[in-house]
């Protein structure tokens, strides 16, 4: 397949294209930048692998949650261009969500199978979910705590599971306040929502039929607004916004 993927969620813009056996990549600042770079650098990508907007079978995105300016970005551009792909006939779009691309660049880095994904949330408070690898069908993961916000000490790690993202470099101590079970700290990896991740878990995603037309591709945003005051965010994290441990 040709599948065109772009993570715009972080401060890093990550691009890649994948052209049958063929990969391309770019990785470079994103956050403000990521607006007027994500356009030249998917032309730039495509035209390396030899593709166009008509050659394309389906565009993947990060949907979220993340940098609000940078999910409104991706999607917006997934949208546009699938709908004008394959001369106005379309391509389908594959949204995946931020932290599962977190988790599979985990395992792809570090092997890991039962991770909890943790970005910096910024507002000091970090986005976190759980996802273990399922083995009922490969490339597949089974989310088994959804997307939320939280405070960085309520952050829990159950026994055997690993701490994936990049909240553990923004929040050191306090967010590894519950990862130690009998005397052991559960492992910690840097981790971001890299687009090489987004076209690994694509081919499962879209066999199991995720993909929706360009109209339905939305962003995920777990925050109902961009600020909060000092109250409102303590009224958060003391009441049911704290994240619960699971058992694996």
């Amino acid at each position: 397949m040709n599948l065109l993927a772009f993570d715009t969620s972080t401060d890093t813009l990550s691009v890649a294209i994948q052209h049958g056996a063929g990969l391309w990549q770019h990785s470079g600042p994103g956050g403000a930048q990521a607006s007027a770079a994500l356009i030249p650098t998917v032309r730039a990508l495509l035209a390396q692998a030899g593709l166009s907007f008509d050659t394309l079978d389906a565009i993947v995105f990060s949907r979220g949650p993340g940098s609000f300016t940078g999910l409104r970005t991706a999607c917006a551009v997934a949208q546009g261009l699938a709908l004008g792909a394959r001369r106005g006939q379309g391509v389908p779009v594959l949204p995946i969500d931020t932290l599962l691309a977190v988790a599979e660049e985990a395992r792809h880095q570090h092997g890991c199978t039962q991770v909890v994904a943790a970005l910096d949330a910024r507002m000091d408070e970090v986005y976190v979910a759980h996802y273990r690898r399922s083995g009922r069908s490969a490339g597949l993961w089974e989310c088994t705590l959804p997307a939320q916000l939280s405070a960085p000490e309520a952050v829990q790690v159950p026994p055997g599971w690993a701490l994936a993202g990049n909240a553990g470099a923004v929040y050191g101590a306090r967010l590894a306040a519950h990862t130690h079970h009998e005397g052991r700290a559960a492992p910690v990896f840097a981790a971001l929502p890299t687009a090489t991740a987004l076209l690994r878990l694509a081919p499962a995603l879209l066999a199991a039929g995720q993909a929706v037309p360009a109209r339905a591709a939305l962003p995920l945003y777990i925050r109902d607004k961009v600020a909060q005051t000092t109250a409102e965010r303590a009224a958060a994290r003391s009441g049911a916004g704290h994240v619960a441990g699971i058992s694996p």
